[in-house]
């Protein structure tokens, strides 16, 4: 394994609390409408922008893309936490000399606000998010650039996701999948596409480096 792939939001970074929050206030600003955590989810896949363009019935969406950001920003500090065993895995994993990248649904605006705000923006060599890509995850797109970019095969990277679409996407692109459920919030109770692995705890993911991944078959 040369490659390490990881989605963002419930993966890295807790920051599905402040997502929902964001989009909570877009649309009682503007739809006039309360939204549920589950029907926010229900719309994950394109870029907070395609989902505010495609889900809001008020057509105002540069102001409504605004707001989103403005309160993403300024709540972000207080709602997402840093998270040490992250931040040590992810130093770790670049010591080790493994090469790092994110495929994200997240818009770049977002991701860069999120990345910033916990001290990660630097340890990446690859990033892929929503404004990125024609087909955002389940489809292998996002996957498929990295591994372009980074020059390794699938069989030589891992990509470790909270979400079905993130397994799905995983498993069409042909690395192994590593399905976690390690952060307070993540997006999937059920994998409905079983990984490869799943790990509930970051420090359990630790002795897996060193042992090298065979895609299953």
């Amino acid at each position: 394994m040369k490659a390490v792939i990881f989605d963002f939001d419930g993966t890295l970074a807790d920051t599905l609390p402040v997502c929902f929050l964001a989009f909570e206030a877009v649309f009682r600003e503007f739809d006039n409408r309360e939204v549920t955590i589950e029907e926010i989810k229900a719309m994950f896949g394109p870029s907070e922008t395609g989902i505010i363009c495609e889900n809001l019935m008020n057509n105002n969406y540069d102001e409504a893309i605004e707001l989103y950001y403005e309160i993403y920003s300024k709540r972000h500090r207080n709602i997402v936490q840093d998270n040490e065993e992250i931040n040590t895995l992810i130093r770790q994993l670049k010591t080790n000399g493994y090469k790092l990248g994110i495929v994200t649904g997240k818009a770049r605006r977002s991701l860069e606000i999120s990345l910033d705000c916990l001290g990660l923006k630097n340890f990446f060599d690859v990033i892929v998010t929503g404004d990125d890509v024609e087909y955002p995850k389940p489809h292998p797109e996002g996957i498929n650039k990295v591994l372009k970019n980074l020059n390794v095969s699938p069989k030589e990277a891992v990509f470790l996701g909270d979400s079905d679409a993130d397994i799905m996407a995983g498993k069409q692109a042909n690395v192994y999948t590593i399905g976690v459920h390690w952060l307070a919030n993540y997006q999937t109770v059920e994998f409905s596409v079983q990984p490869d692995e799943v790990y509930s705890n970051i420090n359990e993911f630790f002795p897996s480096l060193s042992v090298p991944k065979e895609k299953s078959v």
